[in-house]
């Protein structure tokens, strides 16, 4: 470099940070190191937030697939869908008090 040349700003702004301002530049350097962090943050909690309400909504489906499938099985168990299933497709009959035996044990 010769004498008349004038140095470059951002060479002797750079030079003046790196060798008196380190502190500052540190600090710089963590408040943008801090900044993506909360930026990064952010955007996980959006996206758990999404995904709970997604789960929740799935839950209420769920929640009401298992009353749907409480009520059927109540209907399907009631005594005359038995009584009907057994005379219709077991061809049973209920047992006429005259043909009913019964046996009893006695234990001495």
């Amino acid at each position: 470099m010769t004498s008349h040349e004038q140095p470059s700003l951002i060479k002797v702004i750079t030079t003046d940070f790196i060798y008196n301002a380190k502190i500052p530049l540190i600090l710089l350097v963590m408040v943008l190191i801090s900044a993506m962090l909360v930026v990064i943050t952010t955007y996980r909690t959006r996206l758990l937030t999404a995904e709970r309400e997604r789960l929740l909504l799935e839950k209420e489906a769920l929640d009401i697939e298992w009353r749907n499938l409480i009520l059927e099985e109540n209907a399907l168990s009631t005594h005359n869908r038995i009584e009907r299933i057994a005379s219709e497709k077991l061809k049973m009959q209920p047992v006429n008090p005259l043909q009913e035996n019964i046996i009893i044990k006695k234990y001495f």
